[in-house]
């Protein structure tokens, strides 16, 4: 049975975003690989001369739809964060600030990779919600992050050659 043998790297393609942005590089903007929120705060907290970050999320949350035209669903969350002086509201502002304008220079790359990738069946979904994270959630750092759902074409016709023979699942 043939497979789909495309596969899109959210990681490496956030990665390289964060190098090759001139908005992150000048603010010495640091990739990093997490898992889930615990290894978000990890990140951030073993990290004290690191002044901003992009983590992209190594687990991914989905599912498979069994319709007519089966797909799986990988979501992969991106957090974006910006330490500043713990008690400085203006300058919290202005980081929250820096960190929408590195989600909206993303997204225009973003864009120009959504076409890419529908050569390929590969589909994002339209809709990229960005969260600014409250207050509490670590002190002295702007937070946010935002989760890219990618869609991809999922074979799901029955191999015999993939059963103990005779195999009957009633």
């Amino acid at each position: 049975m043939e497979t789909n043998s495309y596969n899109w790297d959210a990681t490496t393609f956030f990665e390289n975003l964060t190098t090759q942005n001139l908005l992150a590089r000048a603010n010495e903007f640091r990739f990093c690989r997490v898992s889930g929120m615990d290894g978000f705060q990890e990140a951030l907290s073993s990290m004290q001369n690191t002044k901003a970050f992009v983590c992209v999320n190594e687990v991914s949350q989905g599912y498979t739809s069994l319709d007519n035209s089966p797909r799986t669903r990988r979501v992969k969350t991106v957090f974006l964060a910006m330490r500043h002086n713990i008690d400085d509201m203006k300058a919290r502002q202005n980081r929250f600030d820096t960190l929408r304008e590195i989600f909206r220079q993303f997204m225009t790359v973003l864009i120009k990779e959504k076409t890419k990738l529908e050569e390929h069946c590969i589909e994002l979904d339209r809709r990229i919600t960005f969260h600014e994270i409250d207050e509490y959630f670590f002190s002295g750092c702007a937070c946010a992050y935002f989760s890219v759902a990618v869609d991809v074409h999922t074979d799901l016709r029955y191999d015999e050659n993939e059963w103990v023979k005779r195999f009957d699942p009633r």
